[in-house]
Order: C-alpha cells, then structure tokens, then sequence
C-alpha cells in the first residue's frame, strides 16, 4: 500500500509554472470589501494569435557527456501546448530504446508515514484548506479594481460558480488561468507525458524520480496551521499578475507553446524568462508560515541539488541516460545545463553537433542524433 500523502496545497502554486512572465509589485489588501465590477470592468477578449495542430516534431534533445562518454539525453518540456497537436517524438523514442534509467523532472514532494484510512479523515481537512479562513470571500479580500477584472474574466472563462469565490487567491486564480488556456487552444499535461510512459512501459520501465522528498511528521497540524493563514501582499501579487497575463499575455504563451511545438530553438532563446511571474505566485505559498514549518527555506537550491545527485548517480552507472526538465530551467542562464557544466560535462544543444577527437586527435564531428 503506497503511504505516502501529499498535502496537495503546494500542486496548486507549482502548477503555475507555465504561466508566461510578468513582474509585479507586491501590493496590501484592501481594508474594506470590494464592490461588485462596473465601469471599470476591462475589455475582455480572446487571443488572436492562432495555435499550431497536427503532427508536431518538438525541440530536439540537449546532450551531456561525461569523459567516459556516458550521455544524459534531457528533453525540455514545455506546457501549456497547443492541444491540437501530436508529437512526433522520434528522437526521443530512439533515446529510451537504449537508456538505463530514464529520470522524471526535478520538483519537492511532501510525504508522511500514515495509512490509508488516515489519508481519507484528512480529506476534508484538505478540502477546508482550499478555502479562505472564517467563509471570507474573493470581493471580502481583493482591493476593488482587482475584484472588478476577476469578475469579467470569470465570467468569460467560468461563468457561474459560486464556489470558487470562497477559495483562496492564488487557487482561485490558477483555476481561471487554466480555463482561459483552454478557451484558447491550449492545455496542461496529456501530450509529453503519454508518449514518454508508452515507451517505458514497453520497456518494462518507470520514470525513476529525482524529486526532493520532504516529510510532514504532522500532517493534520500542517494542514491546520494553513487553514489559519490569512491574506498576504503576496497573494494579491499574484492574482494581479496572473489576471494581467489573461488580460495581455495569452498571445504569448500560444507563441512559446507552438515555438516549442515546431522545434523553433531560437524564438525560445530570444522569449523572456517565464519564472517572474511563477515565483511571485509560489511566494504566496512559500511566505506562508506552513511552508515554513515544512522546510521551504531554499527550497530552490535544494531541489537542484537533489536533481543533480540522481544525474550524477545515473550518468556513472548507465552509458545512455534520459530526463526530462522544463525547457525555460534549460534556457536561462542559472539553470541546470550551467550546474552540469560546473561539474565538468560537455553539454551541446539539439542545434549543435558533436565535436570529438579520433585516435589521431584530429578533431572530428558527428550527426547530432543519439
């Protein structure tokens, strides 16, 4: 029986990490409720940048070698996709034909030692946590003129549910953020993932993850200690950026989504960093004084540190390895491939050729695929 119990709570503020970039200042609520959107309801439209369908090749594979030439295939992901779309995925297929260990992307998970039917009485203590503390709702919390544009956009995207404006903001929020995306033409999951897990499976392999574990000796309390947490700056950071990104920026995300789908390397290259906006809605997580009873201090440099360990591991025992890490981690310039060169691998983007001496050391070159 698997024992293991994530809180959930975090899947929320790691989700966001498609949304494209934008920063925003840290702003305090509101002192008194917001009235309901009128004059000031923005002029809500969808997008008109047109996503890419059918067959799609994806980026090609970033290679790192060690001197014992033992490479690390890794993929760069990229969600959302446009949901039209098939991946055509042929290098990637040819790579896990041959891999020892194929590894899942980096990422934290919190775990306790409860049994199943524990799991279940804390389900509804789960649920609770969702929600904002003593019934308050979002036009009780947002300041005015932020309340007035999620309530265009909600009823655009959502239309109604009464529910929702009784969760907390930044949940609240990535719920609308997804149902825009799909208004859109694009979508999370069910594109890479599938074809990746088709393949192991035919190979009678998993995912070997590289996640950082962190265990909760106290779920019930954790859960009870977030159900306390009230508003923060960070919370409303986050839902005015991301009502900005519906507002503004979903023609963007459909530019990167079909760069990524048609392999354009170097239209992802010259895209802005996606984290601004990512980190500001995790800090409304990661500020809570449950994540920091969880261990969230630095948590980014933990969970990179995590990541390279199971490469390193990997990389000594297998000659062919493959991951998969988002490809704006790959990109820029503090990301993983900088770490791996650190450590003394050669690493060659997919629009690269290998470069290697013969026994005569004449330098030689060979065809970028595995």
């Amino acid at each position: 029986m698997d024992k293991r119990f994530g809180v959930g709570l975090l899947a929320f503020a790691m989700a966001s990490a498609s949304m494209a970039p934008t920063t925003q200042a840290q702003e305090a609520p509101a002192a008194s409720p917001a009235p309901a959107a009128q004059s000031d309801t923005p002029d809500v439209r969808d997008m008109d940048t047109v996503v890419v369908t059918g067959v799609q090749p994806g980026p090609g594979l970033w290679r790192v070698r060690r001197d014992d030439g033992h490479t690390l295939y890794i993929l760069g992901t990229q969600s959302p996709l446009p949901a039209g779309i098939t991946w055509r995925a042929d290098e990637v297929r040819e790579v896990l034909a041959e891999a020892g260990v194929a590894l899942g992307p980096p990422g934290a998970q919190w775990g306790a030692d409860i049994g199943f039917f524990n799991k279940l009485t804390l389900a509804p203590s789960a649920f609770r946590a969702m929600r904002n503390p003593d019934g308050a709702t979002l036009d009780e919390l947002l300041p005015p003129d932020l309340y007035a544009r999620w309530v265009a956009l909600k009823e655009r995207y959502i239309g109604r549910d009464r529910g929702i404006e009784r969760k907390r903001p930044f949940i609240a929020v990535y719920q609308l953020y997804r149902a825009a995306l799909e208004r859109n033409g694009l979508r999370e999951g069910g594109i890479i993932g599938p074809v990746i897990e088709d393949a192991l499976k035919a190979r009678g392999m998993e995912l070997t993850p590289t996640i950082l574990q962190l265990k909760i000796d106290d779920p019930r309390g954790a859960l009870a200690t977030f159900r306390r947490e009230t508003l923060k700056p960070e919370d409303i950071a986050c839902v005015r950026g991301t009502l900005d990104i519906i507002e503004n920026d979903l023609p963007r995300i459909a530019a990167r989504a079909n760069a990524w789908a048609v392999g354009d390397l170097d239209t992802l290259r010259g895209m802005p960093d996606a984290r601004a906006q990512v980190m500001t809605c995790l800090s409304a997580w990661t500020a809570s004084e449950t994540a920091r009873e969880l261990g969230m201090a630095d948590i980014q440099s933990k969970v990179s540190a995590a990541w390279l360990s199971k490469v390193d591991a990997a990389m000594a025992e297998h000659p062919v390895v493959f991951a998969t890490v988002p490809i704006d981690s790959l990109l820029r310039a503090d990301g993983q491939l900088d770490a791996l060169r650190a450590r003394g691998y050669t690493v060659l983007a997919p629009d690269e050729s290998d470069v290697f001496e013969d026994v005569d050391g004449d330098a030689s070159k060979e065809a970028v695929t595995p």
